[in-house]
């Protein structure tokens, strides 16, 4: 088994994860079980962008997942301060 079939089977896996954490993002209980569930789909966004990156050798797409992970903390941290009743 080469390092590209692990890289592809782990991307796949993790895809798979994202897919079902939409049932938890659609039919969450509460607005905090779907924030979690945003966050960690962000979460799997940017594994799935460094996977991908080795993949493909792209050093790009590292640089847009750190910028994608910048950016999803920050709207977390809105996410929570909203649910707190901050804002």
């Amino acid at each position: 088994m080469t390092t590209y079939h692990v890289l592809g089977f782990t991307a796949s896996v993790v895809g798979v994860a994202a897919v079902f954490l939409i049932a938890r993002l659609v039919g969450g209980p509460t607005m905090a079980d779907r924030a979690v569930a945003l966050d960690t789909m962000n979460t799997f966004v940017v594994c799935l962008m460094i996977l991908l990156s080795a993949y493909f050798d792209s050093v790009v797409m590292v640089d847009i997942a750190i910028v994608y992970a910048a950016l999803s903390f920050v709207g977390t941290m809105f996410i929570a301060r909203y649910l707190e009743g901050g804002l």
